[in-house]
């Protein structure tokens, strides 16, 4: 016999105006509490080399207007809401069909998404013009790729095989400072030095794997920080070798497979396709090469997790004992995890090195990792569609809140918008894990599969497990 869940009838779920009223003036004061003193009052020095307070409690008192609207509409509306869904549940099968039908719209998602990459620069110089792409092409084009390709490369070790990772961005630096030296000592070209920097990045990750074959969870996440915080820290220190904080600069650009350079000179891309003078090209250039390397991460994540490997890392991160009663070997399971995501770090790395010209231990602090780690538990551990979502809303929407300069007309003059962008990006992290507790998406899609694949929707899994 199947067993069929139970369909709850309706509930009545209508909105409480009083108890709404109460949570919103509770969520206000808590507002005015916390925004009070660090919105509010701001310092600053006179002409006499004094600090004197400033009085905005008007900015302040607009953010506890907009909290206690907020939590009203929550408490009225959307939580009485979600409860009554709650109640209703769907039975199994249901479920399973629309983890089934997510799953196909994800792929539909991802194959539309990379036709609209491929065309991004275009549509952007058709809108904008050729020097007016620059902005869009280079700091939310390249920069959400960057982290897309890091966050997908950190979700070999986090998603697929369960290994909290928060030094992550140590290998970044690898890649990027391996690059950068290897490139002004040896006048290598950067076709040469990006597999380097990979290998390079690739066998940190395995020294990296060693000391910490034996530790889990909490354990894990410690000692991974300290490895990112030593390899800064080197960076700082050994100024010899590696510039110390002043960093390297003067860094060697991509060219374009050694057949022309984007400056000015007489081998130069403008000028062999007779095109005016600009920059916007090279933006251009790195904009496609960062898509075909992240397109690559993801390719190779893909062909990986149907090998054995990549069914080792799942077993892995559902349950470590029973994957050794199993006959895996963990250690190798472990090693290739971390040794893999760090290649794609290195390469990311060196691509860094070459687009800024300029690298720095200040580029590579321990909130890098935490945005990556971000990305990739918002996004959803294991998909790959999830982690690309939530790039472009993290990054994305912090390149945006330069664009907000209209909020000046609401706080004044002196509001930068860009000065609140870890509070925002707090803020957003929150309400996310609020709203989707296992990221943007949830479902879990089985790697190996008897005859038909059928997706595991979240609601069938408990936390943490399966």
């Amino acid at each position: 016999m199947t067993a069929q869940a139970t369909v709850h009838s309706p509930a009545q779920h209508g909105p409480d105006f009083g108890k709404a009223f109460k949570d919103a003036l509770i969520a206000g004061i808590v507002a005015l509490a916390i925004f009070g003193p660090l919105v509010g009052l701001e310092t600053s020095q006179n002409m006499a080399n004094e600090l004197i307070v400033q009085n905005k409690l008007g900015n302040a008192l607009i953010i506890v207007a907009i909290v206690f609207v907020g939590r009203f509409l929550l408490s009225a509306f959307v939580f009485p809401a979600l409860a009554s869904r709650r109640e209703n549940r769907k039975p199994v099968s249901a479920v399973i069909a629309d983890a089934e039908a997510r799953r196909l719209r994800h792929k539909r998602l991802f194959r539309g998404g990379i036709v609209l990459l491929l065309l991004y620069p275009v549509i952007v110089v058709t809108l904008s013009g050729v020097q007016g792409s620059i902005k869009w092409v280079d700091n939310f084009g390249v920069q959400i790729l960057i982290y897309v390709m890091l966050g997908w490369g950190l979700n070999i070790v986090i998603g697929l095989a369960g290994l909290l990772d928060l030094g992550y961005v140590a290998f970044y630096a690898v890649g990027a400072y391996s690059y950068a030296l290897l490139a002004i000592h040896y006048d290598l070209s950067f076709w040469v030095l990006l597999p380097i920097a990979g290998i390079l990045a690739a066998t940190f990750g395995i020294l990296l794997g060693f000391p910490v074959l034996r530790l889990r969870g909490d354990y894990l996440a410690i000692v991974t920080l300290a490895f990112g915080e030593i390899i800064r820290l080197v960076l700082i220190n050994w100024r010899e070798f590696t510039g110390g904080a002043a960093g390297i600069s003067s860094i060697p650009k991509v060219t374009l497979f050694g057949l022309y350079t984007f400056d000015m000179g007489a081998s130069s891309f403008a000028r062999a396709f007779a095109l005016p003078p600009s920059s916007a090209y090279y933006k251009i250039f790195l904009y496609y090469l960062i898509l075909a390397l992240a397109l690559f991460t993801a390719f190779i994540t893909v062909r990986l997790r149907r090998m054995p490997i990549g069914r080792a890392w799942e077993a892995l991160r559902e349950d470590e004992v029973a994957c050794r009663s199993l006959g895996i070997n963990t250690t190798n399971t472990k090693l290739t995890a971390f040794a893999i995501g760090a290649m794609f770090a290195g390469f990311a790395g060196s691509f860094f090195a070459a687009r800024q010209g300029f690298v720095s231990p200040e580029s590579f602090v321990f909130l890098e990792s935490v945005v990556i780690v971000a990305i990739v538990v918002l996004g959803g551990m294991g998909s790959m569609v999830g982690v690309a979502i939530a790039a472009v809303v993290m990054i994305g929407g912090s390149e945006m809140l330069r664009e907000l300069s209209f909020l000046k007309a609401v706080f004044g003059n002196e509001f930068n918008p860009d000065h609140y962008r870890m509070f925002i990006f707090g803020l957003v992290m929150v309400g996310i894990m609020l709203w989707r507790p296992r990221g943007f998406v949830s479902a879990r899609q089985p790697t190996a599969f008897l005859k038909e694949r059928k997706a595991i929707s979240a609601d069938l899994v408990t936390e943490g497990h399966g």
